[in-house]
C-alpha cells in the first residue's frame, strides 16, 4: 500500500461494476486528484445484468454467461476515467457471483453473494481493510439503496467487516487492528431529485420512472436525514466519461441519464451522503469534506 501525500485513505465497497460511478463517481475523481489514496472494492462482477447493446446480447447470463468478463474490463476503463488505480474484486475474480433479485431463478444459486456466508466475506473485507487503513470508508444504507440483495448484503458485509477490522484479537493473522474513524452511506436527497425531475418533460419523466411519482422512488431519503453534500463539480466529465465506460449498464441516451447529463453541473456533480459512523462536521447545512475532522 502507498501512502498518499496527505495520509488520506478512502475505501469504497460496492456490489457490482458500475455502482461506484453512478453514487459515488465525483467524489472518487476528485479525492483521488488532490492526491488521497482511493480502493474500491467490488463485491460481484454483475454477471446478471441486463445488458443494453444489441451487439453484445449474446453475453448475457441466460446465453454465454460472459457478461461478468466483460463488465471487469468496463470497470477497468471507467477506472482510468477516474483517476482510480486501486480497484479489487471481494476474494478475487469470481468468489461471489451477482445475486439478480429476489425471486428470480439466479438468486437461488448457492455461489451468489446474497447467499454468501457473513463472516467468510466480512473476514475478506477485514483483511483489506487492515492493509489499506482507510479514515474514510463508503457503502450503502441498510435498503442498498434501492433493495438489490447484492447491495444489501454489501451493507451487511461492510458493517460487520468494519467492526471486526477494530478487534485486535480477531483474525490477528490478518494484520493489526484497525478503526474506521468515518464511514458513509450514499443518498439521494428526495426533494433535490424532485426538483431535478420537474425539470424534465412529462413525457421522458414518465418514461424515466414508468408512470411513478418521481418522489414515491424507493431509493429517495428524506432530506433531512440527509447530511453530507460533496460537490464534484469540476470532476463531472470524468464521472460522465466513467458512466459511458459502462457501456452495457448505462444508456446514456435514456431519459433519465440524458437529462442528467445535459441539465448541468449541479445533476451528477454534487454527491450526497449519510454520516454513519463518526463525528459531523457541518459547514454550513451540510458537511462538505469526508475527512472533515481527521
Amino acid at each position: 500500500m502507498t501512502e498518499s501525500p496527505a495520509g488520506r485513505r478512502l475505501l469504497l465497497v460496492h456490489a457490482h461494476p458500475d455502482d461506484e460511478t453512478l453514487t459515488t463517481g465525483a467524489t472518487m475523481a476528485a479525492y483521488a486528484a488532490d492526491g488521497v489514496a482511493v480502493t474500491l472494492v467490488t463485491c460481484t462482477l454483475g454477471e446478471e445484468g441486463e445488458v443494453l447493446l444489441a451487439d453484445k446480447a449474446h453475453l448475457a447470463a441466460h446465453a454465454d454467461d460472459l457478461l461478468g468478463p466483460h463488465r471487469a474490463g468496463e470497470l477497468a476503463e471507467a477506472m482510468v476515467a477516474l483517476g482510480v488505480t486501486d480497484y479489487r474484486r471481494l476474494g478475487g475474480d469470481g468468489r461471489f457471483r451477482d445475486s439478480g433479485m429476489i425471486g428470480t431463478a439466479a438468486n437461488d444459486r448457492q455461489d451468489n453473494f446474497w447467499r454468501a456466508d457473513l463472516l467468510e466475506a466480512a473476514t475478506l473485507l477485514v483483511q483489506i481493510i487492515r492493509e489499506v487503513r482507510p479514515q474514510v470508508l463508503i457503502t450503502y444504507d441498510d435498503f442498498g439503496g434501492y433493495g438489490h440483495p447484492d447491495h444489501i448484503q454489501a451493507h451487511r458485509v461492510t458493517m460487520y467487516a468494519v467492526s471486526l477490522a477494530a478487534v485486535p484479537s480477531f483474525r490477528p493473522d490478518l494484520g493489526p487492528a484497525w478503526s474506521v474513524a468515518k464511514l458513509y452511506w450514499p443518498a439521494f436527497p428526495r426533494q433535490v431529485m424532485v426538483d431535478a425531475m420537474a425539470a424534465m418533460p412529462p413525457e421522458a419523466r414518465a418514461e424515466a420512472f414508468g408512470g411513478m411519482d418521481p418522489a414515491e422512488a424507493p431509493f429517495l431519503v428524506a432530506d433531512e436525514l440527509v447530511t453530507t453534500r460533496f460537490d464534484g463539480r469540476d470532476f463531472l466529465d470524468h464521472k460522465l466519461a466513467s458512466m459511458r465506460a459502462h457501456a452495457s449498464q448505462i444508456d446514456m441516451e435514456g431519459p433519465f441519464f440524458a437529462m442528467s447529463a445535459n441539465a448541468g453541473p449541479e445533476a451528477l456533480g454534487y454527491e450526497y451522503y449519510r454520516l454513519a459512523l463518526g463525528t459531523l462536521v457541518p459547514d454550513g447545512d451540510y458537511e462538505t469534506d469526508l475527512f472533515a475532522g481527521l
